[in-house]
């Protein structure tokens, strides 16, 4: 009995044992699940979790009138002037500052159309392209600035004489108008300076389009020219000038022109009334002042001819062209 109740407390001691250890074994296995879990979990957790960007810097923002432009020839890309615009902000002071500039740039390029002309062998002669800065165009594109291209282009023209041998033939056949002025025989000093004046314009063609200046043409008026001094009307009061009288060879040479239909686009009066055309026909010119100048607006050449008779006393200035042409 004795050795019974032993066997007992043994086996119970085992069972208790076994127990325990199955107890542990399946604790162990319940926090080794749970671990995987939570670890997967996490793991989605973090997958969901949008990554940080990087913080970009911030560029500065860059302004016009901070910028400094290069001013270009559009004939050649060559750089003509740089240019910052400080005052892009204010456009009254802008606007005034711009046109300022293109004009400015103008006065250095603007070179007017040397005419051809015919010499005494009916060759034609001399001849020069005239070349434009469009300040109305240079001005808006001041105004279309930006800060992505900082290169401004120039626009500047240039128009060769539209003259050639075979539309200048037989030119002279037959005259769309014709003007005469008087003046006195006596006054040498002042007939020659009528008479180098329509010497200069003599023989000029022009093409189609072709533009004319009567100071480009009869150039500067000096006494190393052969310009004598003679009265010239200068604020409405006669003073004594090198040069004097040769408006009345631009003066018969518009009231011709306009006979003639052709375009005038500069024309100034006299500040006192002349004599030789009606009060309101003249054209005041001036070296470095007032000019004359027009256009053949006709889609034939045409020459000018003129001659001043000292004998006299007239000067006549006649537009002509071929017969084929009207």
């Amino acid at each position: 009995m004795g050795g019974f109740n032993y066997m007992k407390k043994v086996l119970g001691a085992l069972l208790l044992g076994a127990t325990i250890v199955s107890a542990f074994i399946a604790y162990g296995m319940y926090t080794n699940h749970s671990a995987k879990q939570t670890a997967a979990i996490e793991q989605k957790q973090a997958a969901k979790k949008p990554e940080k960007k990087a913080e970009k810097k911030k560029k500065p923002v860059l302004k016009v009138e901070e910028l400094t432009y290069q001013l270009k020839d559009s004939r050649t890309g060559e750089v003509m002037k740089e240019f910052k615009p400080v005052h892009y902000k204010d456009k009254g002071v802008y606007d005034q500052e711009i046109k300022q500039l293109a004009s400015e740039l103008a006065k250095g390029i603007d070179t007017p159309m040397q005419n051809i002309k015919i010499d005494e062998n009916g060759s034609l002669t001399g001849g020069s392209k005239q070349i434009i800065l469009k300040e109305a165009e240079l001005v808006k594109n001041l105004q279309d600035l930006n800060t992505k291209q900082l290169d401004v282009k120039v626009p500047i023209y240039e128009t060769a004489p539209n003259v050639t041998a075979a539309s200048a033939q037989g030119i002279a056949d037959v005259s769309l108008a014709s003007y005469s002025t008087r003046f006195r025989p006596s006054d040498t000093s002042r007939n020659r300076n009528v008479q180098l004046s329509a010497e200069a314009i003599n023989n000029v063609v022009l093409g189609p389009g072709d533009s004319f200046s009567y100071n480009q043409t009869v150039g500067e008026r000096t006494a190393e020219r052969g310009y004598q001094p003679a009265p010239e009307i200068i604020n409405k009061q006669l003073v004594m000038g090198i040069g004097g009288g040769i408006c009345q060879t631009s003066s018969t040479l518009f009231n011709a022109i306009d006979g003639a239909g052709l375009q005038v686009t500069a024309r100034s009066h006299h500040s006192k009334h002349v004599g030789y055309v009606p009060a309101g026909r003249d054209a005041t010119v001036s070296w470095g002042g007032p000019d004359f100048k027009f256009t053949n607006n006709k889609d034939y050449p045409v020459i000018i001819k003129a001659y001043a008779n000292v004998n006299t006393g007239v000067l006549t200035v006649d537009v002509r062209t071929s017969q084929r042409s009207i």
